[in-house]
């Protein structure tokens, strides 16, 4: 059966406008059909219905990038170890899927499509169920690691070490899921902040949100010495290794955990690029890591801290939006550009750049993995 991007994505366009109505049916159907599946979600359903929404609308859209999308396929179906997801699953998670389709692009549905979704969803669901076989010779499905380090670096800020009691390989720029004993099955995902370090142990920047059931219990119910799981690191914007640019990084909040992350594995290859750090905050004190990367500005003379402040009228240094602030310079267009932070100035300071003479192909982006 022969794979046809094009059907895939015009009735997917169809059930764009009505995602929640189209999730809310899928795991009602995929529940009432395998009541025992229940049990491997967390009990609020929202934030996985967001997730399991946002992965289909990449999935389908990169249909036409075969290798890139065999690459976030492969992470995930090693990500989906850590709920207890066996091969079987994926058969009752592909009717539900299909029954979900047919219902919300009725108007267009024909037997042509379905054979589209059919022939899309086994070679995805392949790819996932081959990288969670591949890998379960080799890793474990999660990793438990003890708390060593718990800083409160502003009211809604912590910066956590951990110590995985297994090595935990990683990229720079990565990032990885996290539970709590006090949310079982609810995970949450949060980038590490450093580049590999000879004793194992990560960091994670973590900013609670309103509701934040995971991001909460880790600033505030978290210590020395407590346990986590954590899930298998994932994510693809990673440092282009044999890249000789000059490099330009743009950090909104605790979006700046990948991008120190990056930073760090930069100075540590021993390659000697100018480094633009732009890191912004809505005010001085949630520039919460400033004095850390003041002391790597100092054992880098290459790397520049830039710290950027948006709703403090009285603050001394450089004010304004980061995506704005970008422009106030010479052109990046000879750089490698990683931009990370709150969905909103993500977009804006990659459009911004673009339009600068940026091309795409050198921005590198991603959301930043607090609690949302």
């Amino acid at each position: 059966m022969s794979l046809n991007p094009r059907l895939v994505k015009e009735s997917f366009s169809v059930i764009e406008p009505v995602a929640d109505k189209a999730t809310a049916y899928f795991y009602g159907r995929l529940f009432a059909e395998n009541p025992h599946l229940r049990g491997m979600f967390p009990p609020a359903m929202d934030v996985q219905r967001d997730r399991l929404f946002s992965s289909l609308t990449r999935i389908v859209w990169s249909l036409d990038s075969p290798d890139g999308l065999a690459g976030f396929l492969g992470q995930l179906g090693r990500d989906h170890r850590k709920y207890g997801v066996i091969a079987e699953h994926y058969t009752a998670v592909g009717n539900a899927l299909l029954a979900t389709i047919r219902r919300f692009a009725a108007d267009v549905w024909n037997h042509e499509i379905e054979a589209a979704w059919v022939s899309a969803y086994s070679a995805a669901a392949n790819l996932m169920i081959g990288a969670a076989e591949s890998d379960a010779g080799v890793s474990p499905a999660w990793w438990l690691a003890e708390v060593v380090g718990h800083e409160r670096r502003h009211r809604d800020i912590a910066v956590l070490t951990l110590r995985p009691t297994q090595r935990l390989p990683y990229q720079p720029g990565q990032y990885v899921s996290v539970q709590t004993s006090r949310w079982p099955r609810v995970w949450r995902t949060f980038s590490i902040a450093n580049a590999p370090r000879a004793d194992n142990t990560i960091t994670l920047h973590v900013r609670s949100v309103p509701g934040g059931w995971v991001s909460t219990a880790l600033i505030r119910h978290t210590g020395v010495g407590d346990t986590l799981m954590l899930g298998p690191p994932m994510g693809t914007m990673t440092p282009r290794k044999n890249s000789v640019r000059d490099v330009l990084c743009v950090a909104g909040g605790t979006g700046l955990a990948p991008l120190k992350a990056i930073v760090e594995s930069i100075i540590a290859s021993g390659r000697r690029p100018a480094i633009h750090l732009m890191y912004g905050a809505r005010s001085a004190d949630e520039l919460y890591d400033l004095p850390d990367l003041i002391r790597l500005e100092s054992s880098f003379p290459w790397l520049r801290v830039l710290p950027v402040v948006s709703g403090q009228p009285g603050y001394e240094g450089m004010r304004g939006h980061l995506p704005e602030v970008t422009q106030r310079f010479r052109s990046w267009t000879d750089h490698d550009v990683y931009v990370c932070g709150p969905a909103g100035m993500v977009n804006e300071t990659v459009r911004r750049l673009q339009g600068d003479g940026v091309p795409l192909v050198r921005i590198h982006r991603d959301v930043a993995h607090a609690e949302r």
